[in-house]
């Protein structure tokens, strides 16, 4: 159950960027800053309920590697980030660190 809160502590972390991101549009100050203020709140309270389990190395590894990945892939799709080779390959490294963080979990 640990993981699942986790993952979602991750997805949440990718809100505050994108909040700061929109705050940055004519008109959606007000909306951005909220989607960030909330994001933030939702990130840290569940990464605070995953760490009574799951150790706080692994923890903050794996949330900030969700919000990173995660964020690199809605700047692509949504605001025009560029999509490089190398890009790609960095955050695919990311990834497989987040998967091996949760495998070497259990050992």
């Amino acid at each position: 159950m640990a993981w699942f809160i986790l993952i979602f502590a991750g997805l949440f972390e990718i809100a505050w960027p994108v909040g700061l991101k929109i705050s940055q549009m004519p008109g959606r100050w007000g909306m951005g800053l909220f989607i960030a203020v909330i994001g933030m709140a939702a990130s840290g309270l569940l990464l605070w309920l995953a760490q009574r389990s799951i150790p706080i190395g692994t923890a903050y590894a794996v949330w900030t590697g969700i919000g990173a990945a995660g964020t690199f892939v809605v700047g692509v799709l949504f605001f025009g980030d560029s999509l490089g080779l190398l890009r790609m390959i960095s955050v695919g490294l990311i990834v497989a660190g987040i998967i091996g963080l949760k495998l070497a979990h259990g050992v």
